[in-house]
């Protein structure tokens, strides 16, 4: 039961992008994707989750025996499959908690009950030291930088995926919140998440003590295992 990323290539526009990378993530495993600006980091990503504006030309994306090349986000979503962005959109009108609740309707298939979801939410906020009143808000209206980045990682842990593709969620962070997102990330090791992380920063990868860090770089765009 893995993540099987096999032979992957990507275009835009008829442009390639990513050509035949490979990696197999299993659960509870972490892995860091690093490399220059505009090596395709976030393209991978987004291929991953069917992102329309690429296109996978050649190779397989398998989630736990499924083939999820030809689903769409949505089927992704369901399949067990999460992506966090860089900048999350704001969905005005429409409090957290409701697009919570939405999700895990969407993804399991029955309406979550409200005791256990109440303290799942409130375990949750807890845990990202966030006042309860901020899943009250609309999804990410007026958030500052930081606000969203925590606001996904609410997400990930009330929606509990299979595999989490996390795009750069340390951006914009300060201290403290950085040492949330650590606890976020060992906390759904824990529970058997499997995580592919992009980050820049070498004292974060340090203290998450990942399973494996890939690099990704231009032209051929090949993975190069660093560790393991």
């Amino acid at each position: 039961m893995s993540l099987i990323i096999k032979d992957l290539s990507v275009s835009r526009q008829q442009t390639s992008i990513i050509d035949r990378v490979s990696l197999t993530i299993a659960p509870g495993e972490l892995h860091i994707l690093s490399g220059l600006n505009g090596a395709g980091k976030s393209t991978l990503l987004n291929s991953l989750m069917a992102n329309p504006l690429y296109e996978v030309t050649s190779g397989q994306i398998v989630l736990d025996d499924v083939d999820l090349t030809p689903l769409s986000t949505f089927e992704r979503a369901r399949a067990g499959l999460f992506l966090s962005l860089q900048t999350p959109p704001e969905v005005p009108g429409v409090p957290l908690e409701d697009f919570l609740r939405t999700s895990l309707e969407a993804i399991q298939g029955t309406r979550p009950h409200t005791i256990p979801f109440a303290k799942d939410l409130n375990d949750s906020l807890a845990l990202l030291r966030l006042d309860p009143k901020f899943a009250k808000r609309s999804l990410n209206e007026g958030f500052s930088g930081g606000e969203k980045k925590r606001s996904e990682l609410l997400q990930l842990l009330m929606l509990k995926p299979k595999y989490a593709l996390l795009d750069e969620p340390d951006s914009g962070l300060d201290p403290d919140a950085v040492g949330y997102l650590i606890e976020v990330i060992a906390k759904l090791r824990q529970q058997g998440t499997g995580i592919l992380l992009v980050t820049h920063y070498a004292h974060i990868i340090e203290a998450l003590n990942p399973n494996m860090i890939h690099e990704l770089s231009s032209g051929r765009c090949h993975l190069r295992e660093l560790i393991s």
